[in-house]
């Protein structure tokens, strides 16, 4: 991403712009939408990868808490229900 402050396009300048905001947002990481009344709306692109990943794909943690113990938790947990 650049340091350029976020563009902002009116709803007439998207509609009549539309691949290039399309293309902005995908290069810049977001651009506006404003409307008339002053309701603003962000437009960011979403990659491929965003799209197929699962919501329970979550990063590493570290933590100082021995693999073992973090098994025996999870096992204790399973049990209960």
């Amino acid at each position: 991403m650049s340091n350029t402050p976020m563009r902002v396009f009116t709803c007439s300048e998207a509609r009549q712009k539309l691949k290039d905001v399309l293309d902005l947002a995908r290069k810049e990481g977001e651009v506006r939408i404003q409307r008339r009344n002053g309701a603003t709306f962000s437009l960011t692109a979403v990659s491929e990868h965003d799209e197929n990943k699962s919501p329970l794909d979550v990063g590493c943690v570290e933590t100082s808490i021995p693999r073992d113990e973090i098994v025996r938790a999870v096992r204790e947990g399973h049990e209960r229900v």
